[in-house]
């Protein structure tokens, strides 16, 4: 192995984008065979980037929460075909609103008066996992302002009934829509196993694998190594200091999104990835998932226009599945064919290779920097093959 070409690369993000500060792992099998970290935690730059440091994770989230709703599809506890509403009655009488959706904008999102008919179909888990349920991704909707403003700590199972109050977009199972369906997911974990969210993945994921650092509710010393978080402007590009960092998907204290909530560091992070890309087997021997079922991950769940509705936002060589993307051309990059994963929206990047026993975590905080999805993961992913 030689990740020399790799190194350079990470180096050169300082200086080509402005990169403030990056840490990179791949494992293969249940070793770690590339680690590199670049820039500074602080910025102030006086504190070098270190294993210490902490990131919020964002939707890199979604990988983790549907390893845990997969958990309980394995045990029989829940199906991937099950309607929704078998878990929360609240869902069961939904809405559609009447209008074509495609015609009211991409950040559309309706109000609970928008008019509308009733659904012909269930939402199914398989729709909240693949985001083809409806739903949207307004954190501020009408239904959750109202909530908050009558209870400012409403927990997760309050905040997804009060979601169920709005319409729909299309028929669930119809369209591809990146939404809140796998905060929806979170519910459902909840629901199934009587545990909080958090309380789940810490029992059933974090502590079997040997995870310390990996959490929906940071504590104030964990704060205190936050890496510093940056905006990049859309206008020129430049890379700037955020004031106030915080998690705007948790949006009440009590609220644990299964899509977007999870803190930690990166050794807190990686070794979930390393046991999906072994056969569901961690590197401390803790099975969480069976080999066949983290092979669910490898096959796309879309066709046709959702298909379409998925690319228009993400690479060719890519379709989606139970919550991540899924490689289904080999002719473009150098992956294999059901590598899969997800990123984060201040450019974290999670990547599995079940066929070669390859993982690969990527940690940046840097908001709308669209080149760390077009340029840099891709970029970053065919180094690492490269290297191996």
């Amino acid at each position: 192995m030689n990740f020399k070409l790799l190194e350079q690369y990470l180096d050169s993000l300082e200086e080509e984008y402005g990169a403030p500060a990056l840490d990179l792992v791949v494992t293969k099998d249940h070793g770690t065979v590339f680690r590199h970290m670049a820039g500074y935690a602080d910025a102030a730059k006086t504190t070098p980037v270190s294993d210490r440091d902490f990131y919020y994770f964002y939707s890199c989230s979604k990988v983790i929460t549907m390893t845990a709703m997969l958990q309980l599809i394995e045990q029989g506890k829940a199906g991937l075909y099950d309607p929704l509403c078998r878990f929360l009655p609240e869902w069961e009488y939904m809405t559609v609103i009447n209008d074509d959706w495609k015609t009211r904008g991409p950040f559309f999102s309706p109000g609970l008066a928008e008019p509308a008919h009733f659904a012909k179909r269930q939402i199914r888990i398989i729709d909240l996992m693949s985001m083809t349920a409806g739903l949207t991704y307004d954190l501020e909707s009408e239904a959750i302002r109202n909530l908050k403003a009558e209870k400012p700590d409403a927990s997760t199972r309050e905040v997804i009934a009060a979601l169920a109050e709005i319409p729909l977009l299309f028929e669930p199972g119809t369209h591809y829509q990146y939404s809140l369906a796998h905060d929806v997911i979170a519910a459902v974990i909840e629901v199934v196993s009587g545990e909080s969210f958090e309380d789940y993945l810490q029992n059933h994921l974090f502590r079997p694998l040997g995870i310390t650092e990996l959490t929906c509710h940071p504590t104030k010393e964990q704060l205190s190594r936050l890496s510093a978080m940056y905006d990049c402007l859309p206008d020129t590009k430049k890379i700037v200091l955020r004031e106030n960092p915080v998690n705007i998907y948790a949006l009440t204290p009590k609220y644990e999104s299964g899509g977007a909530g999870l803190a930690g560091t990166v050794n807190g992070y990686f070794p979930v990835l390393e046991a999906l890309a072994n056969g569901g087997v961690g590197r401390t021997g803790a099975r969480i998932l069976e080999e066949k079922t983290v092979k669910l991950f490898t096959r796309s769940v879309i066709t046709g226009e959702a298909l379409r509705e998925f690319r228009v936002w993400r690479f060719l060589e890519y379709s989606y599945g139970l919550g991540v993307r899924v490689k289904t051309d080999p002719s473009l990059g150098l992956s294999p064919v059901g590598e899969f994963g997800w990123d984060g929206a201040a450019g974290a990047y999670a990547m599995v290779d079940p066929v070669n026993r390859v993982s690969v975590f990527f940690a940046l905080h840097v908001h709308n920097f669209m080149d760390s999805y077009t340029v840099i993961h891709p970029r970053i992913r065919d180094l690492v093959y490269k290297g191996l």
